[in-house]
């Protein structure tokens, strides 16, 4: 999730029981590698493995030198976006676009596959719009091009992120090929991720936008899925101590200016736990320097822990 799966909350997430945690969404585009931003989204220090890079082009050449030079920065993993519906994206004819062009999906499958001697997965939408649903299609592309695992979400790209996902198509998928295949689309709950595996056949789920201020979600789902116990949300104590964590590592991470930035995006994304988080959300967002933001957790951190202490 370009903007969002930044090394820091990669690692949160992992802390939080995912098994896995793509980078954000980089461009193939070699003039743009030079830049702060995509160099942050290649900056594995410290990262447990293993280390994914999600690329994005519709060159094939391009996209074989982007994942040549993800591996060299220490990826161990490349993941195809095929999947993206912005139109930003989209209108480069990258991301789902490409849905629309197998040939060519083929030809950059079988570029990147072949420069890399790392495994490649795939990520795809159940096709172009409604009309057009030719996931299973470019599965077995993909499959036959050395893909090692593909992620469906199940919704096209004309559907955006607008309406419910539906689970009909990557049940063919899962039927379709041999590799695994991973569900993704409002896997909101433990419950939902449980009943989509059911329905889907599939060998996991991906969790996109529910984990933006929920983190705890991976570990509720592993902690269902795997022993069958329904863990209770975060409390407000455990809120406000993942806010102050992750707001000094994204402050370290960026820098005060853009930490600060992105910083209130996150806090915005938490402070739904919180009854008051209208008002949290709107004094955060007003403060203008780093310290001011750290003060102002800490703050509400040693309120919630002399509640608690009487």
């Amino acid at each position: 999730m370009a903007g969002v799966s930044d090394r820091v909350f990669r690692a949160i997430c992992r802390r939080e029981g995912a098994a896995f945690a793509a980078s954000e969404m980089t461009t193939a585009n070699e003039r743009l590698r030079s830049t702060g931003k995509t160099r942050r989204r290649l900056d594995f220090e410290g990262e447990a493995s293993p280390r994914i890079v999600q690329i994005a082009g519709a060159e094939p050449a391009a996209l074989a030198a982007a994942a040549r030079h993800s591996v060299e920065l220490g990826a161990e993993l490349v993941d195809i976006n095929m999947g993206c519906p912005a139109k930003k994206v989209c209108n480069k004819a990258a991301g789902s676009a490409l849905l629309r062009d197998e040939p060519l999906v083929a030809r950059i499958l079988e570029a990147v596959v072949a420069a890399v001697d790392v495994p490649v997965t795939l990520k795809i939408r159940t096709g172009w719009d409604r009309a057009h649903r030719n996931a299973v299609a470019i599965a077995k592309l993909a499959e036959a091009c050395g893909i090692v695992a593909l992620a469906v979400h199940g919704r096209t790209r004309a559907c955006a992120f607008a309406g419910e996902a539906e689970y009909d198509t990557i049940a063919e998928v899962k039927r379709a090929v041999a590799i695994p295949v991973i569900a993704n689309g409002d896997i909101t709950t433990p419950e939902r991720a449980a009943s989509v595996l059911k329905h889907t056949g599939a060998d996991g789920v991906m969790i996109g936008r529910a984990a933006q201020g929920d983190p705890w979600l991976f570990g509720r789902v592993r902690a269902y899925l795997d022993q069958g116990r329904v863990l209770p949300p975060p409390d407000r104590g455990t809120v406000l101590d993942m806010m102050a964590v992750h707001v000094a590592a994204l402050h370290e991470f960026y820098g005060p200016e853009i930490g600060m930035r992105v910083a209130r995006k996150h806090v915005g994304w938490y402070s739904r736990w919180l009854a008051e988080g209208a008002r949290f959300r709107a004094v955060f967002n007003a403060l203008s320097e780093p310290g001011l933001q750290l003060d102002y957790l800490d703050r509400h951190r040693s309120i919630q822990q002399g509640a608690l202490a009487a």
